[in-house]
């Protein structure tokens, strides 16, 4: 690690972490707190998505409007958002004017008003995005794939909440969960850009000094189940997911697992594409996807494709997963590094995404990870590793979701059966 990445961690047990990028004329700062769908109560589900938006709606000295008039004024752009495990809020500005991100973020974090009547507008502005999301079938199926994998446990709500939570969540739910949550141990602050790291430090303890300290309650077990979901709508196309459980953040077959789904469905170039969609054009869109936890994992397939075309897209599916716990070529798996490695490059030119990875690492490793260690990891894996994780994932108990012009796909159990044979 250079001199250009520094990390102070603080006596309150704030973590703040800055990295210097001289060519640039912006900064971006972001406030990372480790708290999101995941550490939920059922009654709470939706509670880390409101306080993302209530954030937004005023402190004790600035209106919702004020917020967003001072970034602008200086042509800056703030904005959140909430996952499964945790909640970031952050800015991007002229490097001059990062005085001025930090103070935003500061009093959003730790004097937000969660004034009552913002409350009520709010909470109609997301159960308008909970009508979206279920009028969006490629974008629900996901929800229902969480669900199926995980049922009756925090990981398998949906981020957004329900509409029967968030008709009724009170100001208290809200307000208990910040305090219990947003604390200065769960919390890291990150900063990538035209900076430096003294002059943040002394900013984040001006600004952040009231976040509150105390122990977080531990996250839930997390327990993979699988099954089946399916849902039949009078709609154009059948949008299908097909997953199966997979290794956490850390796990030995974590690189492998990234590059047997970008060798899989990672591109135009990956098996699913070239044989589902360009040999055969059974479907408009395929792709494979490793989504880690800190508990657990999930490996999916998600494709859209026609009514007709449902009952053969599975056995040509079904057939590539089990060639590639065979048969995998030195060019695909060149190909698949190649794309790891210049996905993880490209990322680093962003001073916002920059700041993510820091804190996400730190968040999930407790330490920071140098680009030259993952790209010697990504170049370690070997054909075997692939294979091997592929026999590793596939095993697993498939989670099926499908909604839409379904009634044609064949059913879970046959499914297994297939994997298995």
């Amino acid at each position: 690690m250079t001199d250009l990445i520094n990390v102070t961690r603080l006596d309150s047990g704030l973590t703040i972490v800055t990295e210097r990028m001289e060519r640039v004329e912006t900064v971006s700062l972001g406030a990372y707190v480790a708290a999101g769908t995941c550490n939920e109560t059922a009654q709470e589900n939706g509670v880390s998505h409101f306080l993302e938006h209530m954030a937004f709606k005023g402190t004790g000295t600035r209106t919702a409007a004020g917020i967003a008039e001072e970034i602008e004024n200086v042509g800056g752009h703030i904005n959140a958002y909430t996952a499964r495990e945790h909640t970031a809020y952050y800015v991007k500005l002229l490097k001059e004017n990062l005085d001025l991100g930090a103070d935003i973020i500061g009093d959003i974090l730790t004097h937000s008003s969660l004034a009552p009547e913002e409350l009520e507008r709010e909470r109609g502005v997301i159960l308008q995005e909970i009508g979206q999301a279920n009028d969006t079938p490629d974008d629900i199926v996901f929800d229902h794939f969480q669900e199926t994998a995980f049922p009756d446990q925090p990981m398998g709500r949906p981020t957004l909440g329900t509409e029967a939570g968030i008709q009724t969540m009170s100001r208290a739910t809200l307000v208990n969960y910040m305090n219990t949550h947003y604390t200065a141990g769960n919390t890291i602050i990150a900063a990538a850009g035209n900076l430096e790291h003294a002059r943040v430090v002394d900013l984040v303890q001006q600004h952040f000094r009231d976040l509150p300290t105390g122990i977080v309650p531990p996250q839930p077990p997390v327990r993979y189940v699988g099954g089946e979901f399916t849902q039949e709508r009078e709609l154009d196309q059948a949008h299908i997911v097909l997953g199966f459980p997979s290794m956490p953040y850390g796990d030995p077959d974590y690189y492998p697992a990234l590059l047997l789904s970008t060798l899989l469905g990672g591109g135009m170039s990956s098996r699913l594409f070239q044989e589902i969609r360009e040999k055969r054009g059974l479907v408009y869109s395929v792709y494979s996807f490793n989504a880690p936890f800190r508990q657990g994992g999930l490996f999916g397939i998600y494709a859209g494709t026609g009514e007709t075309q449902v009952a053969d897209l599975i056995p040509v599916t079904l057939d590539e997963l089990t060639k590639v716990r065979h048969t995998v070529t030195m060019a695909e798996l060149a190909r698949a590094r190649a794309q790891l490695k210049s996905s993880l490059l490209m990322s680093l030119e962003s001073t916002g995404s920059r700041c993510e990875q820091l804190a996400r690492q730190l968040q999930i490793f407790d330490r920071l990870i140098p680009t030259a260690e993952t790209v010697r990891r990504v170049d370690a894996v070997t054909i075997e590793d692939v294979q091997r994780v592929a026999t590793r994932i596939f095993s697993g108990r498939p989670t099926l979701t499908s909604l839409g012009p379904v009634r044609h796909l064949p059913s879970l159990d046959s499914i297994t059966g297939a994997l298995a044979a």
